[in-house]
């Protein structure tokens, strides 16, 4: 796929597109981190990359490409605040690899996002563009309205539970969480070092195979490969979805079918329970360790629910955080063998628990995503139809390792799920 704006004409006129479209949607929409002169820093910008690539056929595969950037992701030039009101010198250091690498291939940072406090539960004021009474979901709040919005063609977000698939799926957008550790982490305010993943989201799965190609390591281009054997988790982990995200799981599933997809199912997480208490302990205790410094000269500008975790990860030992990364590793064995044990590619299911809720308050329950994440599973979720006209997700989860086959199979998906809202994939690609 050719990268957005190539041509330098086409580039300068994109811009001044995308940058009209946030100057008119901003103001409800705030996805965004305000600043003095975008448009001016843009400009220097645009000429870095003239200077740095004046021949067009040599030109890197991001050239002109806008992201937006998380703001708990250091990019140079840029304050980072992490969703806080803490001094942001406590935040400042070298930018992020991920940032760095995206810069090389050619693309250039549209602004910081918006992110929960501390990418955890303490929503920002971001608004769903599909619903601006609705969540956006988070923490990668203004990361996934930017994309769905059509500010940019790609944004950075980070996931620790749910903050990149759920996100996505409420805005209708695709998302992709990588293997753990699969993408350089430095840079990224932690929230649970054990588990925080930094990923991605773009309007189709063809952009998001196009920035995994700069970010990931040792990237391997998939193949065409045959289509997958999708497997359907049974049991409580599934009941945890809405009864109307299950529905639309069966529309989706039977549509695959039909179009020549192998699905079964199979008992899977039935101590979701557990694992799911496993995980927030584990997040709790990091994130304790992590802020510990800060929390005990500024606790008082901590929000509630952030203080909250804080204060409940103080008291998680040493032994249990041991027990629980134990925990994650059982997981990831558990899962791969009874993925196997049916000839299973890979697991599906709804990306949320149903579609983005009303108001503000909060960002969306994160537990149809939390196992994945705790196994270190990367995960992917395509637009898969609508629910009371709000668009809703289908969630795949493959093997450690197995990114690129993993989004090679999104990609067939995807086209055929788009016929269950009308269309095929969005056209604002890279």
């Amino acid at each position: 796929m050719e990268p957005l704006c190539r041509d330098e004409p086409g580039r300068e006129a994109c811009w001044a597109a995308l940058l009209d479209r946030v100057d008119q949607l901003e103001p409800s929409l705030r996805a965004l981190l305000s600043e003095t002169d975008r448009r001016g820093r843009l400009a220097t910008a645009a000429g870095h990359l003239c200077r740095a690539w004046p021949d067009a056929a040599t030109r890197p595969p991001l050239y002109g490409c806008l992201v937006a950037v998380k703001d708990i992701i250091r990019v140079d030039g840029l304050l980072t605040r992490a969703g806080s009101t803490l001094p942001p010198e406590l935040f400042a250091g070298p930018e992020a690899s991920c940032v760095t690498a995206l810069r090389r291939a050619g693309a250039v940072v549209l602004a910081k996002s918006v992110t929960t406090e501390f990418a955890h539960a303490e929503p920002g004021p971001t608004r769903n563009p599909r619903a601006l009474g609705r969540t956006p979901g988070g923490s990668s709040s203004g990361s996934a309205a930017a994309v769905a919005a059509g500010y940019c063609p790609l944004a950075l977000g980070t996931q620790t539970i749910g903050s990149v698939i759920r996100p996505a799926a409420f805005c209708g957008v695709v998302g992709f969480k990588p293997t753990r550790g699969r993408v350089a982490g430095d840079g990224v305010i932690p929230f649970s070092p054990s588990v925080d993943t930094v990923g991605w989201l773009g309007p189709d799965v063809a952009s998001v195979v196009l920035a995994a190609a700069c970010l990931c390591q040792e990237w391997r281009p998939p193949g065409a490969g045959d289509k997958p054997v999708l497997v359907i988790p049974r049991g409580p982990y599934l009941a945890q979805a809405e009864p109307a995200a299950r529905a639309v799981l069966g529309c989706q599933l039977a549509a695959l079918t039909s179009a020549g997809y192998r699905v079964c199912e199979t008992d899977a997480l039935l101590d979701i329970e557990a694992v799911n208490e496993r995980h927030r302990l584990l997040v709790a205790g990091e994130m304790a360790r992590v802020h510990a410094a800060w929390f005990t000269t500024h606790a008082a500008r901590y929000r509630p629910r952030t203080a909250a975790l804080v204060r409940q990860g103080q008291s998680v030992s040493t032994a249990a955080l041991a027990a629980a990364r134990r925990g994650s590793e059982a997981l990831d064995l558990e899962l791969r063998a009874a993925l196997a044990a049916v000839g299973g590619n890979a697991w599906v299911c709804p990306a949320a628990c149903g579609p983005a809720p009303a108001g503000l308050e909060g960002t969306g329950d994160p537990v149809m995503n939390l196992p994945w994440s705790h196994a270190g599973w990367p995960v992917v979720t395509v637009p898969g139809g609508l629910v009371d006209g709000l668009p809703v997700g289908l969630q795949l989860a493959a093997p450690p390792g197995t990114d690129e086959a993993l989004l090679g199979w999104a990609a067939g998906i995807e086209t055929w799920l788009g016929q269950l809202a009308g269309a095929g994939p969005q056209e604002r690609s890279i």
